[in-house]
């Protein structure tokens, strides 16, 4: 074994290297479940900036210095306060913002997001089969994006107001009826956010004939409204 790592250094030290840049710096992720629909499918594989918000350790949520401020609107890749599972959410509300949710409107500093139909469609669930679904475009000051709603689903339509504490951030699915998110596991501290989602990097219809979606490669995550 010893003979095999010394005649294998150079292969060994690009793994590590690989390894510690993949954890510190620039990471990808498989995107596994509907909870982003309509923005992120199953089968799409996300550029991750690790840099973007903080430096950590590698391998560790043990925060070196502050790279950049979470934003609203920003797709995050996080470990979930509850279990530590990897998930991929939106930034909904910042520390300091006062959010509230009625039949599924926010309402985020006493200002309601406003809602514009884009159409509607259906969705397949495992456990209750085709579903309709109705897709908005959701606009919160500045920022806007697309999200999905499935009124046949139960899920949690309302909260009542919260203030966000210090560094820590609320997340929803965009796929609002078919997401953990903050309504379920809450609100997530900024020493678990493990980078901000920029692109997609690659496609492929895992739910169908596993074909590369070409038109999806290199697709900003921003900006598609």
């Amino acid at each position: 074994m010893t003979n095999w790592a010394r005649a294998n250094k150079g292969f060994l030290l690009f793994l590590m290297l690989f390894g510690i840049f993949r954890t510190a710096v620039a990471d990808w992720n498989p995107i596994p479940s509907a909870s982003m629909h309509p923005n992120l499918l199953e089968g799409d594989v996300v550029f991750v900036n690790r840099l973007a918000y903080n430096v950590k350790v590698p391998l560790t949520d043990i925060v070196l210095g502050k790279t950049g401020e979470p934003q609203r609107g920003d797709i995050v890749t996080f470990s979930s306060p509850q279990g530590g599972t990897r998930l991929i959410k939106r930034i909904i509300a910042l520390p300091g913002d006062r959010v509230e949710m009625r039949d599924e409107h926010l309402i985020i500093n006493g200002q309601p997001a406003d809602y514009a139909m884009l159409g509607s469609g259906s969705e397949t669930i495992a456990s209750a089969g085709k579903l309709a679904s109705v897709q908005l475009r959701e606009s919160i000051g500045a920022g806007q994006h697309r999200i999905q709603l499935l009124p046949e689903v139960r899920a949690k339509r309302d909260f009542a107001a919260i203030t966000i504490p210090p560094e820590q951030f609320m997340m929803l699915g965009d796929n609002r009826d078919n997401s953990q998110d903050s309504r379920y596991i809450g609100l997530v501290p900024r020493a678990l956010l493990i980078g901000r989602a920029e692109r997609i990097l690659a496609s492929a219809d895992i739910e169908g004939n596993w074909l590369p979606r070409t038109e999806r490669f290199g697709m900003s995550l921003y900006g598609q409204h």
